[in-house]
């Protein structure tokens, strides 16, 4: 899969302990409607998406992740996006830098979406589904960024080049 971006938000050293992290993330589009969860913790808009478990295939997990986070049940993937590598200052663990790497895939959803399965902690955030414009989603979490709120993290970089990716390769050419 094509390689987006590697963001480093810490370069590794040769003394830091490093863990690795594959996620998979899913874009759903509607004309400029996009599928995005919203997290009150953050203030920010990120793609559908997660961890992979060990043992699991790439689509498997994406499949996984979409029916928790939103609901949906009939979801057909339709070609892969491309992936985000990123270096991040970890402090879990005994580890000093996660290396995550997010495979990001084209979906469709059909039908109406169900009752997210949300996990305690994504609760506790206040994470909700939404379709977004996605300039306008770009613009939220752009704001979000230059406000430098002490609740901003990582995430919302990695997620606002996707955001800006798709917009640019999709909305300017890519047929769903």
């Amino acid at each position: 899969m094509r390689l987006i971006s590697c963001l480093t938000h810490i370069q590794p050293q040769a003394e830091h302990r490093i863990a690795e992290r594959i996620a998979t993330r899913a874009i759903v589009l509607n004309g400029e409607q996009i599928l995005l969860l919203y997290t009150r913790r953050y203030n920010d808009y990120s793609l559908p998406g997660g961890g992979v478990d060990d043992g699991e295939a790439l689509t498997e997990a994406l499949l996984r992740e979409l029916r928790e986070e939103t609901g949906a049940q009939q979801i057909s993937i339709l070609a892969e996006f491309g992936r985000v590598d990123e270096y991040r200052p970890w402090y879990r663990n005994d580890i000093d830098v996660m290396f995550m790497r997010s495979y990001c895939y084209l979906c469709q959803i059909t039908g109406e979406l169900g009752t997210p399965q949300l996990e305690d902690y994504e609760q506790a955030n206040g994470m909700q589904v939404q379709w977004v414009n996605i300039f306008e989603a770009i613009a939220h979490n752009q704001a979000v960024m230059a406000s430098n709120a002490e609740s901003t993290g990582l995430s919302i970089i990695r997620e606002t080049l996707l955001l800006e990716t798709i917009a640019r390769e999709c909305l300017t050419g890519c047929v769903l």
